[in-house]
């Protein structure tokens, strides 16, 4: 029992633990917004981040090197707290979700490439038309709108879709239209 204790003993401290694993949350997510989202795929930045965190976090803990087991279980406690805080108040909270989360980039629109948004984004043309030709498009005169989504995913609506029942997914595009 004593062998117990003494692993999940606490060396550095709960405060300590909570301020690295915030610190680490934080300049790791700023990190991953500054270097794009092409790279990332489908998973979300936050999810990514609490992946390698986590991973990171138990690991130092279950090797016994520099963290006790208590010491990993409140590193990895902060990090899933910070991302599941995160998650609710962008969901809540319209403003935050404009300041945490990219928007997405206009690419395409009347099939025409705009310039502005592959170079914002770092993508060539030929991405551009690779990324197209994956989604069945054989020229851009078929392309009424493509975007590279907050989640590094393309998306793309064709010229010749007629406006199905419900709502539009394009009714947000005012402001993405305006800016390019």
């Amino acid at each position: 029992m004593d062998k117990l204790a003494e692993i999940f003993a606490l060396q550095a401290g709960f405060a300590e633990m909570f301020i690295r694993g915030t610190t680490m949350y934080w300049v790791l997510y700023a990190l991953l917004r500054i270097a794009g989202r092409r790279d990332i795929g489908s998973l979300g930045v936050a999810d990514l981040l609490v992946l390698v965190l986590v991973a990171d976090a138990a690991g130092n803990a279950m090797s016994g090197d520099s963290y006790s087991m208590g010491d990993g279980v409140i590193v990895v406690a902060t990090i899933v707290g910070w991302s599941y805080l995160l998650d609710r108040m962008v969901y809540r909270v319209p403003l935050l979700r404009r300041v945490l989360e990219p928007q997405r980039v206009l690419l395409v629109k009347d099939g025409r490439v705009l310039a502005e948004g592959l170079k914002r984004e770092h993508i060539t043309r030929s991405e551009l038309m690779e990324q197209l030709r994956l989604k069945g498009i054989g020229s851009l005169g078929a392309v009424k709108r493509a975007y590279l989504e907050s989640t590094g995913e393309f998306s793309v609506v064709r010229a010749g879709d007629a406006p199905g029942q419900g709502e539009s997914t394009l009714e947000e595009d005012a402001s993405a239209d305006e800016r390019g």
